[in-house]
């Protein structure tokens, strides 16, 4: 499942540099992350680099985005071109 920024986000600016998907980008009002870059980092680290950065926890799970561990890594296939490991 793809993650997403809540309302509560204000603006700090060190997730957008710590997709390796160039997923997250300024929307109009708050961060925003685009559902079909991101694969929660599958692929690249362990575990989702912006919730590891972000200083008041605005990065859950979207469970309106459900995707299983093989989805994600399909995602990430089809991002980088690389085969899944």
């Amino acid at each position: 499942m793809a993650l997403k920024i809540t309302e509560e986000c204000i603006n700090c600016d060190v997730c957008e540099p710590e997709c390796p998907n160039d997923a997250i980008y300024q929307g109009i009002e708050i961060y925003e992350i685009d559902p079909n870059k991101c694969t929660e980092c599958v692929g690249h680290y362990d575990e989702p680099q912006c919730q590891q950065v972000c200083p008041i926890d605005c990065i859950p799970l979207d469970p309106d985005r459900m995707e299983t561990e093989e989805e994600l890594w399909e995602k990430f296939t089809k991002l980088t071109g690389q085969p899944a490991e």
